[in-house]
């Protein structure tokens, strides 16, 4: 089907589902521009790797020509001057760029509840979220508004709403894709993420923008990509690990049965499995919200009317009054919990702690990963849940119980849809593997991408 003609159906697409509040922006004519170029160039010795594939961009990703809002008021009228690196990949390799997608402000959410702009409804329910906090891409992605859709991850913000939206969705080794051009929420941990709805699609998008990136101080010399031909010769055997019952204590009923039917996929897939005891699960979330949130206080400290953001037009202390007014619930508590754990007489109570027990996560990753291939494990305690159904925040973040560890870890961890409940919901299993070892951990989900086809036919 011509590329033009694509577009113009994402584009009707978009706004027969404005209701969902997938997307931030819609920049028509530059899509329907590169549709064109697209058209012209396909079939011939000019094509290239994701030549007219329709891609959403996350709104805390830069994009010369459209805004950055990190659906935040404090950035509601900023425009960047400049194209991230993984834009300027994705255009190079001829991607059409959509748009920008909605997210959770500043990335700091893990329903889509907390934009500025409205929350982003599951595209299967209404009453539902989509995950945070790159919901807006997950449902751009699951709709068919897209092909790929581009997020970030910080403690599971492209896992999470993979899962609940039941399409794939990866967070690479730390490194391995370029931040330079993501607005930064917690330094250490963030990563760019991509879903799909194709694991093959997936590999391709991950070898045009993996690669060593000299503007990002963080992107590994290793960066280099070759997933595509990974994933096209799957293994016939492997070797995975899986979490014994008392790890799974949390999560429903459903999850639990999904997941013995994942292991048991794994199994006929050629994997042989060992049971594993990862140390320091209790230690996970509160080493995360810890670190991240200290982070994100130094990073954040820029917008204060001043140099960055929205400025009050009156108050006594104008800085105050301008983060006030621009910053939401959820980004207070989280910068002011940073501002905590790092004032003095408690930094090292509380920082210095958690980077030692980020340690130890690390250590106890590297010990499995010397037995394993990957590590078979659930994306969610649960599926998508009702929108204001969690009020408590503590509770919320539990909801990233099985996401977080790999971003602490900097390991690649990848989400793939398996099945749904008893209501229709899509549920996510997830693989994690040894950092760079990206290419078969995306290979071993494509031999269980086809065993499960194959029995669903």
């Amino acid at each position: 089907m011509p590329t033009l003609s694509n577009v113009e159906k994402s584009i009707q697409l978009c706004a027969a589902q404005q209701d969902l509040r997938a997307w931030m922006h819609i920049d028509e004519q530059g899509a329907q521009a590169s549709a064109v170029e697209s058209e012209n160039r396909l079939g011939t010795a000019l094509e290239r790797p994701l030549e007219g594939v329709v891609v959403g961009v996350k709104d805390n990703i830069s994009v010369k020509g459209m805004p950055l809002t990190c659906a935040s008021n404090m950035l509601r009228d900023f425009q960047p001057l400049y194209d991230a690196t993984v834009v300027e990949r994705l255009r190079d390799a001829g991607a059409v760029l959509l748009g920008k997608t909605n997210m959770d402000e500043f990335a700091m959410g893990s329903s889509n509840e907390t934009s500025a702009f409205g929350p982003v409804v599951h595209h299967l329910d209404p009453e539902r979220v989509p995950g945070g906090s790159s919901g807006g891409s997950a449902v751009a992605v699951a709709a068919h508004h897209c092909d790929v859709a581009l997020g970030s991850d910080t403690g599971g913000s492209v896992r999470q709403p993979a899962a609940f939206c039941g399409v794939y969705g990866l967070k690479p080794t730390y490194g391995r894709l370029s931040r330079h051009g993501l607005v930064a929420f917690a330094s250490s941990l963030d990563q760019v993420g991509i879903f799909t709805r194709d694991l093959h699609l997936m590999a391709r998008t991950f070898d045009v923008l993996a690669a060593h990136d000299p503007m990002d101080a963080t992107s590994s010399p290793q960066a280099a990509g070759h997933a595509g031909d990974a994933v096209g010769q799957p293994p016939t055997s492997f070797t995975f690990g899986y979490l014994p019952d008392h790890m799974l204590a949390g999560c429903d009923e459903e999850i639990r049965s999904a997941y013995q039917h994942f292991l048991a996929t794994l199994e006929k897939c050629g994997g042989t499995g060992t049971c594993v005891e990862l140390p320091h699960l209790d230690l996970w979330i509160p080493t995360y919200f810890i670190l991240a949130t200290a982070e994100a206080s130094s990073n954040l400290a820029r917008y204060d009317g001043v140099r960055y953001g929205h400025r009050a037009e009156s108050g006594s202390d104008m800085t105050t009054a301008s983060r006030s007014e621009g910053f939401g619930t959820e980004v207070k508590r989280r910068l002011m919990l940073g501002t905590y754990v790092l004032s003095a007489g408690y930094h090292d109570a509380f920082y210095t702690k958690a980077q030692q027990a980020r340690r130890l996560i690390f250590d106890s990753y590297t010990a499995l990963f010397a037995s394993v291939d990957v590590l078979a494990m659930p994306t969610t305690p649960t599926t998508a849940f009702k929108r204001g159904a969690i009020t408590d925040p503590v509770q919320m973040w539990l909801s990233d119980l099985y996401t977080v560890s790999a971003n602490i870890a900097g390991i690649p961890a990848l989400s793939m849809p398996f099945g749904t409940d008893s209501q229709g919901l899509p549920i996510g299993m997830q693989l994690q593997a040894a950092m760079h070892a990206d290419e078969n951990m995306l290979a071993i989900a494509g031999t269980i991408a086809a065993a499960a086809q194959e029995a669903a036919a």
